[in-house]
């Protein structure tokens, strides 16, 4: 992949019109775009028909937890959406992301399945707020075992800390995708992100694709910034 796929730019921003000048202004720079739950919420469909007309693939991060039918249905819908990549709580456990897997498999002639992936631990949590929860053992020894249960069921990959995504490579193979929000380069803020790296230090810990949102959306020249990070992927490939 060339450093401008693996650019993800979230769309985590509060209204319609904000979200269509940045699809437009960041147009000749990024490929894909974040769809979260607040901006999917407030727009609905309108900014997936948006993102379609432009001809720009659709992270769609509604992080599906229910039960496995309901699941399976959100799934098939993703893929009639023609959504490129959407997720799933590995916590839902190992049926609900079966059933993911088994959604998409009903297809009609023209679907493309999109890339499922399989969340595991939030990257705005660390490990006492994990332990709080009544998990044992360390942050990273669980992340491991929520990828192996997502690759076992099917899924593509999963949402994990840049922190995680070598460890996660070498047990379950470099065609297991690893996406990794919690990205900021060293000139943009931190924010509630506490599992960080920069673009360059991620892409060298194997991750596929990063997830940047503010650094980018609220730069004073949003396309100057993603140019940026574009380029600090580049020197980390």
């Amino acid at each position: 992949m060339e450093a401008r796929e693996r650019l993800i730019v979230a769309l985590d921003v509060k209204n319609y019109e904000h979200a269509v000048d940045l699809i437009e202004e960041l147009a000749p720079e990024v490929d894909i775009f974040k769809v979260g739950i607040a901006p999917f919420t407030l727009f609905g469909e309108a900014i997936l028909d948006k993102l379609e007309y432009e001809g720009k693939k659709c992270f769609l991060d509604l992080k599906f937890h229910d039960i496995p039918n309901t699941v399976a249905n959100a799934a098939r819908s993703a893929m009639k959406r023609r959504i490129f990549m959407t997720n799933f709580h590995c916590l839902g456990g190992r049926h609900m992301l079966e059933a993911a897997t088994e959604g998409i498999k009903e297809k009609d002639e023209g679907d493309t399945p999109p890339i499922l992936l399989g969340v595991t631990i939030l990257t705005s949590m660390n490990a006492s707020e994990m332990n709080e929860l009544g998990f044992e053992g360390n942050l990273e020894e669980k992340v491991l075992d929520l990828a192996h249960m997502a690759q076992e069921s099917g899924l593509n990959g999963v949402v994990a800390s840049a922190r995680e995504s070598k460890m996660i490579k070498e047990h379950l193979g470099d065609d297991f995708i690893v996406v990794t929000p919690g990205i900021r380069p060293e000139w943009a803020k931190q924010g509630d992100q506490k599992r960080i790296l920069t673009p360059k230090q991620a892409i060298k810990e194997k991750a596929d694709y990063i997830v940047v949102g503010r650094p980018i959306i609220e730069a004073d020249d949003p396309a100057e910034a993603a140019r940026r990070i574009i380029e600090e992927i580049e020197e980390g490939c």
